[in-house]
C-alpha cells in the first residue's frame, strides 16, 4: 500500500493542471519526464518508440523492449493487446518490469482503446471496467500513463463535450486511484474529439489537476486544425506526443494512418510544430508511431533505427 501510495504521489506531482490551458505559467505544473534541454538545446525532448510502428512484424511485446533499447530509445509505449497477450500466454508482469528496467526504458505510455467516452450507460461501464484492468497491468510494469482516445464516439454527432469532461474526470480519478494518469486522446478522422479545440474544452471541463494531452502531428493535420492551435496549450499538460511525417498527396480530406512515414520524409512543417511546442513549455517524450505497412515488409530493428534517426535529425533542424 505504501508504494502505491508512493506512486500515486509521484504521478499526482507530475501531473499538469490544464485548468484554464490558456496561459498557465511555467511555475503551476510540471512533467514526469526528465527534461535533457540544459544538456543539449538542439535536442530538448526525449525520444521513445510507440510499438505501432513494428506491429506488422507481429514481434511479442518482449521483442519489441529489446529492440527500443537497442535501437537507443529511452521510453517504450506498448500496445494493450500485446500486454494482455503476454500474460495470457503465462508471462509474469513482475518479470517484464525487470526486463524493461533492466533495458534501461521507462514505459512512458500506453494504447487501448477503452470505451470511456460513449454516452451509453452500459457501455461506458465496461469501458470504465477495461480501463482499470489496463492501468492495473500498466502500474505492474512500472508505466505512467494510458491513452484515453475517443474510440466509440469516431462516428458519433452532436455529443456533449460538457458531458465527455465529466466522464474524462471519472477516468482522472480511476487514474489516480490505480497510479496510472490518464491522457485526454484526438483521432483528426472523429466526428467527436477530432480536433484540438475539443480536446483543450474538454480537458479544461475536467477541472483536474491531472489532466493532459495525447497529441499526434498526423492527427492535428488530418483535423484540419493546424498547429497554431497548440499555442494556447501549456505545454506542461503535455507528456508525450506521437510524432510522424506525412506525404502532400493523397491530401488530406483521403490520407490515412497507412501513409504514415519517418519523420523529415513528408511535408510536416517540424520547424513550426516543434518551435511552437518548445515555446510552450513541452519537454516531454516524442513517440514514434507510424502504421506503414512498407516499413512492416523491413527488418524491425532497421526500421526503430532509422525512426529514431530521423526523428531526431528532424528536431535537430526544427531547433537549430
Amino acid at each position: 500500500m505504501n508504494d502505491q501510495l508512493s506512486r500515486r504521489e509521484m504521478i499526482a506531482r507530475s501531473g499538469a493542471c490544464l485548468g484554464a490551458a490558456v496561459a498557465v505559467s511555467a511555475d503551476t505544473a510540471s512533467t514526469a519526464t526528465a527534461a535533457p534541454e540544459e544538456e543539449n538545446p538542439a535536442e530538448p525532448f526525449g525520444y521513445c518508440l510507440n510499438t505501432a510502428t513494428l506491429m506488422g512484424h507481429k514481434l511479442t511485446i518482449e521483442r519489441e523492449v529489446e529492440i527500443a533499447a537497442e535501437a537507443g530509445y529511452r521510453g517504450i509505449e506498448p500496445w494493450m493487446r500485446n500486454l494482455r497477450r503476454y500474460v495470457e500466454e503465462g508471462g509474469k508482469l513482475a518479470d517484464l518490469k525487470k526486463k524493461i528496467a533492466d533495458a534501461g526504458l521507462s514505459v512512458e505510455s500506453a494504447m487501448g482503446f477503452p470505451r470511456w467516452i460513449v454516452d451509453d450507460d452500459a457501455q461506458r461501464a465496461e469501458g470504465m471496467e477495461e480501463m482499470k484492468r489496463d492501468m492495473d497491468m500498466l502500474a505492474q510494469i512500472g508505466g505512467l500513463r494510458v491513452a484515453a482516445p475517443p474510440a466509440g464516439a469516431h462516428s458519433a454527432t452532436g455529443m456533449d463535450l460538457r458531458a465527455i469532461g465529466e466522464r474524462y474526470r471519472a477516468v482522472l480519478e480511476l487514474g489516480r486511484e490505480m497510479g496510472v494518469v490518464p491522457q485526454l486522446e484526438i483521432w483528426g478522422s472523429a466526428k467527436t474529439m477530432g480536433r484540438l479545440s475539443e480536446a483543450v474544452f474538454v480537458a479544461a471541463e475536467a477541472a483536474h489537476p491531472d489532466a493532459c494531452l495525447l497529441l499526434d502531428a498526423y492527427h492535428l493535420y488530418k483535423s484540419g486544425g493546424g498547429f497554431e492551435g497548440l499555442r494556447m496549450v501549456n505545454g506542461r499538460a503535455m507528456h508525450v506526443f506521437h510524432i510522424n511525417d506525412y506525404p502532400d498527396d493523397p491530401p488530406r480530406e483521403t490520407i490515412s494512418d497507412s501513409h504514415r512515414v519517418f519523420p523529415g520524409d513528408g511535408v510536416c512543417p517540424y520547424k513550426q510544430l516543434l518551435g511552437i511546442m518548445h515555446g510552450a513549455g513541452f519537454r516531454g517524450m516524442l513517440s514514434l508511431e507510424l502504421f506503414n505497412r512498407d516499413y512492416w515488409k523491413q527488418d524491425p530493428l532497421t526500421v526503430a533505427k532509422t525512426g529514431l534517426e530521423k526523428t531526431r535529425a528532424a528536431v535537430r533542424r526544427a531547433m537549430g
